[in-house]
């Protein structure tokens, strides 16, 4: 499979795709040398990022659980009859997430695995029965998905009787990418996410896959910080700009004049803001340890899971703490930068800061 065609960019684009890798790289290098494994904050971070990229990667396929609904789902999962579709998909999305987080060193990105997958991510799904854990038999396309229940054709995909050859073209293409270290690994997950994607290889389940397979792609080539930030809930926050990149590179399809440009620098700018948010997020867990009562890590947690809170919302969460104390939180809280104040007297909000 030849990308290189694809893969031409002008001087100008070169130059921002350098410097979005330095940035990537240079964190990458600083987060191996700190001592982490032994740090109490990992365990917190990778679970909050498990329930934002569940969410968020079912939300962009049109779910409307909130990360609030999602964690509390996941919590009662064994008495639990997965009743609508939307629960289906959270639990399937929770167990191949966790089994990629778990065992990803010894995963293998081969047809097979992939088969197995999507056979999780599907597994309890009512509707999929049929055609988990097999390449697609119908042609399908790319379609955007919105809350109101509004949908928008993206593009059409890799027919059917063409997508197994496709597939072993691009699994042949990823294994000599990481045999001959040819290619910068993150240039290599994007460029793969980006023809699975056009593939489009599955009847359906392909998005939610195709975000597993980055997180997993990415974990194997040594960024394994990417498990303890959402990279789903920044595509989900940017997906206009996903849809709209993904379809320039489409809309020359199977001709000399594809190129994937737009795409590699939207992935490599979530990328730099994944980073971004996880040495924010670290520095604040730090910040927790050293200065923050345990009343006031509470309350900050709290904050940080329904996002935008009243002080009745928090009077309710801690019955047992009195107004007045929680209020001396709020404003130390405030004051030391990790959450935003909003409004007056009765239409004070607080947020998180993400």
């Amino acid at each position: 499979m030849d990308m290189s065609k694809k893969l031409e960019f002008t001087g100008a684009v070169y130059q921002q795709i350098m410097k979005q890798l330095s940035v990537i790289d240079s964190f990458k290098g600083n987060w191996e040398i700190i001592d982490l494994k032994h740090s109490k904050h990992l365990k917190e971070l990778r679970k909050i990022a498990t329930i934002e990229s569940i969410g968020s990667s079912t939300r962009i396929e049109g779910a409307t659980l909130t990360d609030s609904e999602v964690e509390k789902l996941l919590k009662a999962v064994k008495i639990t009859k997965l009743t609508t579709r939307e629960q289906q998909e959270v639990v399937g999305y929770y167990e191949a997430l966790k089994i990629i987080l778990d065992n990803y060193k010894d995963i293998l990105i081969t047809e097979r695995y992939l088969h197995q997958l999507h056979s999780i991510l599907l597994k309890h799904s009512d509707k999929d029965q049929t055609h988990k854990g097999k390449y697609k038999n119908l042609s399908n396309q790319v379609v955007a998905n919105y809350p109101d229940g509004t949908t928008k054709t993206i593009f059409r995909t890799t027919e059917p009787h063409l997508t197994p050859k496709e597939m072993e073209r691009l699994l042949t293409w990823l294994e000599e990418r990481f045999k001959t270290l040819d290619m910068h690994p993150v240039m290599i997950t994007a460029t793969f996410i980006y023809e699975f994607l056009s593939i489009h290889p599955y009847q359906d389940g392909n998005g939610r896959l195709s975000r597993l397979l980055t997180t997993l792609i990415l974990m194997k080539q040594g960024y394994e910080f990417t498990q303890y930030i959402s990279f789903e809930h920044i595509i989900e926050e940017r997906k206009e700009d996903y849809y709209r990149v993904l379809m320039d590179g489409q809309k020359n399809r199977y001709s000399e004049e594809e190129k994937i440009d737009k795409w590699i620098l939207f992935f490599l700018d979530c990328m730099v803001t994944l980073i971004q948010r996880l040495e924010k997020k670290y520095e604040v867990y730090k910040k927790l340890e050293k200065e923050l009562n345990e009343r006031q890590k509470e309350v900050l947690k709290f904050i940080e899971k329904v996002k935008k809170v009243s002080i009745g919302d928090i009077e309710k969460a801690f019955k047992n703490q009195s107004r007045n104390t929680l209020k001396k939180d709020l404003v130390y809280l405030v004051n030391e930068g990790l959450i935003l104040k909003t409004g007056e007297l009765k239409g004070t909000r607080y947020h998180y800061i993400e």
